[in-house]
């Protein structure tokens, strides 16, 4: 399964480390991802979702179907 938020769509990020001297390599920056369950009011059921930490502050202030329309 990909590391990817099933909400936003945000994946792992790709960048560079910088050492002390300034020599730089790859790395990447991955995703906080957390499964959680989440109530639908659609629905009016459970649903699990793969989401990242900060989606998931966004779906308890705005609500699930706000989130879903604006990444739709």
């Amino acid at each position: 399964m990909a590391r990817k938020d099933e909400l936003t769509g945000r994946k792992t990020a790709s960048g560079r480390k910088v050492s002390h001297s300034h020599r730089k390599s790859p790395r990447k920056f991955g995703i906080n991802l957390i499964r959680k369950r989440v109530w639908d009011e659609e629905k009016g059921s459970w649903v699990t979702l793969r989401v990242t930490a900060k989606t998931l502050r966004t779906i308890r202030k705005n609500g699930l179907a706000a989130v879903r329309k604006k990444n739709s």
